[in-house]
């Protein structure tokens, strides 16, 4: 080091002015000469001895600045030329950082989506499907003098095939998993359940909602104990919060986060599955977070990393327009499921169309509201035979006001209200019959299917 920095920096040379005093009598020239090449030793030696001071200082301060930076880096810190940032460490590959949230919301969404993650699973639908095989035969028969052959096919027995997928989440430690119901339709399929960390289980359905689009699966690991999540008050939603979709997109994606906000409350929907699926369901969330395929049965988490509803259906053909069974309605279901094994609903036994002003103008109403009971689209009768209303006297063309002072309107449909009671309950109803309004009491039936 020194013999560079001698190289590189050549040190001025010292110009000192020295007064030589008189000489007292008795000393020779030959004495003088060497008392001044004395002195030109010692200033040769004073420069060097500056030099070398000027060297330690700088080797020192480097030195120093090298440590300094080391045990900055090793306690996480490094300053940068935006400030502090906050380092995890070095490795061979590279400076490895961890992320740091730059608003409060988003640290929020980050917290929430790791809380929530190990609780999500992926459903994989397996059913024994036929193996087909083709071969050919001449339609005119074997001998014929026409040498044509038509395709036919033939089963060769069955294989396992995957015919499907979806979403859940655990809400036991037991393996209770809450899923839609269409996701599970098939009663001859074989269903397993694929956890966060890539373990598999069997799992059985327990219960279909006969009512709303969900369902509750076992996972068959007897001991197991697994992460669950945590499940919210969706009665407490506010228009425009902010909310969060985790599922299994497309059937391949698994944990698949998308963002958006709650759009609207309260929304009925008429929803359509694979096969003959087709179900009206009432009062769902309606949000702009993105739900794609495969996401159906999976969360929606508000900011607290609390579970308030069940992702359920979007529109086709548009955009940023998805639905999710608000997640109180999912709490009743799993309630009854560890009560009774099963799930029911009050029960009245009448098929009605909304009254609206269209209705009322084109039915020739006297009234604008209430629950107008009709037969079917394909003839289905109006009043189901033994039910509750039958036993009561309602006919079809009877319009239902009321029940227990309730006014059914189009954001109070008489499926909504009679979703607040249980089977057993007596309940009264408010009816415009003929040309004038009466009064019946019924005691509500029970509806599993």
């Amino acid at each position: 080091m020194l013999a560079f920095i001698r190289g590189k920096f050549r040190m001025p040379r010292l110009r000192i002015a020295i007064k030589i005093p008189s000489f007292p009598r008795g000393y020779s020239g030959f004495s003088v000469l060497r008392w001044y090449s004395g002195l030109s030793v010692l200033r040769e030696k004073t420069a060097w001895f500056a030099v070398c001071v000027f060297v330690g200082a700088v080797v020192a301060g480097f030195l120093g600045g090298l440590a300094g930076s080391y045990y900055a880096i090793e306690g996480g810190l490094f300053r940068g030329p935006q400030g502090l940032l906050n380092l995890q460490g070095v490795s061979s590959s590279g400076l490895e950082t961890s992320y740091v949230p730059q608003t409060t919301q988003e640290e929020k969404i980050i917290r929430a989506v790791q809380n929530v993650s190990p609780a999500v699973v992926s459903i994989v639908i397996t059913k024994d499907v036929p193996i087909l095989e083709q071969y050919f035969v001449n339609p005119f028969g074997e001998g014929s003098p026409f040498n044509v052959e038509v395709p036919q096919y033939r089963q060769r027995g069955t294989e396992k095939k995957e015919v499907g997928g979806g979403s859940g989440f655990i809400v036991a430690t037991d393996g209770l998993v809450v899923t839609n119901k269409h996701v599970v339709l098939d009663e001859q399929a074989e269903y397993t359940v694929f956890t966060n960390d890539g373990k598999s289980y069997p799992a059985k359905v327990l219960a279909r909602d006969p009512v709303q689009d969900l369902a509750i699966l076992k996972i068959e690991n007897p001991g197991g104990s697994f992460k669950v999540a945590n499940l919210g008050d969706s009665n407490a939603l506010q228009i425009g919060q902010t909310v969060i979709a985790i599922g299994n997109a497309l059937g391949e994606f698994r944990n698949t986060v998308s963002m958006g906000v709650v759009s609207g409350l309260g929304r009925t929907i008429t929803a359509t599955g694979s096969g003959s699926f087709v179900e009206t369901i009432e009062d769902v969330i309606q949000t702009d977070a993105a739900i794609n395929q495969g996401n159906s049965g999976g969360p929606l988490l508000n900011l607290a990393g609390q579970v308030i509803g069940m992702d359920t259906a979007t529109v086709s053909g548009a955009q940023s327009i998805g639905f999710a069974i608000p997640i109180n309605k999912v709490k009743r279901s799993i309630d009854q499921v560890r009560k009774g094994g099963e799930i029911t609903y009050a029960f009245l036994g009448v098929r009605y169309l909304q009254v609206t002003s269209g209705v009322q103008k084109d039915r020739k109403l006297e009234v604008d509201y209430g629950a107008l009971v009709v037969q079917g689209e394909n003839g289905e009768p109006a009043v189901e035979l033994g039910s509750p209303a039958a036993k009561a006297g309602l006919k079809a063309g009877d319009v239902i006001l009321r029940l227990n002072g309730e006014r059914i309107t189009q954001d109070n449909s008489l499926g909504k209200v009679i979703q607040k009671y249980n089977p057993g309950d007596f309940v009264t109803l408010i009816l415009f019959s003929g040309s004038e309004e009466k009064t019946v009491n019924l005691e509500l039936g029970s509806r599993t299917q």
